[in-house]
């Protein structure tokens, strides 16, 4: 039992170091560029009213999750009927602002990124929170592919 726990604790710090040196720094920056010009993009598209476009942001995928205070909604359609529900109008959405507090690369291919959210609401009150999301470069194209906000 020891040799097998050995053996599990010497593949978990050889994929841990693996992850990390295998990932080379001018690519870290440049991915760390790509996910936050498409967090740009998305509140630059939430500010202008664009629903639809701050979701390209997302996984198009049945796959894709998205946890908030309601529960968890799976796919891309239904995280879209969700946002176009509980975002009914501009006066609703607000101006969003996002704070990255932390972008990290714990492997190659895959993101992981802690932020605050603020969106000014002057007619309904301003709502804010935190968010993390969980980003896999797919077809080379980096998307969300979970993002818990409260």
């Amino acid at each position: 039992m020891k040799q097998v726990f050995a053996f599990l604790l010497l593949c978990l710090f050889a994929q841990s170091a693996w992850s990390q040196k295998s990932v080379k720094p001018e690519l870290v920056a440049k991915d760390r560029r790509e996910i936050l010009q498409i967090l740009k993009r998305q509140t630059e598209d939430w500010n202008n009213g664009r629903v639809d476009k701050f979701m390209n942001g997302y996984w198009p995928s049945d796959s894709l999750t998205f946890i908030g205070k309601v529960g968890i909604t799976y796919g891309y359609q239904a995280t879209l009927a969700n946002y176009r529900k509980r975002y009914p109008n501009r006066d609703s959405m607000g101006t969003l602002k996002f704070d990255i507090l932390q972008l990290d690369f714990p492997a190659p291919n895959l993101a992981y990124v802690i932020g605050r959210f603020h969106l000014k609401r002057p007619n309904i009150g301003d709502a804010e929170g935190h968010f993390t999301l969980l980003w896999r470069k797919i077809k080379n194209r980096w998307v969300i592919i979970s993002d818990h906000s409260s």
